[in-house]
């Protein structure tokens, strides 16, 4: 089964760079979209691997920010 998510990337000094817009923490950089494509594929495999011990660590609270 594979998944459909949104990558959203820009040019920054030559480079294209680029995250999945619905997963937090997937991103990457590389000198050709094609490239960065490959590399984010990788990224979110490696963090789908690694998910499980991440949850353990992460916690929440919530913050207040003055608008």
């Amino acid at each position: 089964m594979k998944a459909t998510f949104t990558l959203e990337y820009w040019v920054d000094d030559g480079w294209y760079v680029g995250r999945l817009r619905e997963v937090p923490g997937v991103f990457s950089q590389e000198k050709t979209l094609e490239e960065l494509e490959e590399n984010v594929r990788d990224a979110y495999q490696l963090m789908r691997k690694e998910q499980p011990s991440i949850r353990r660590r992460v916690r929440s609270k919530p913050i207040a920010i003055p608008a």
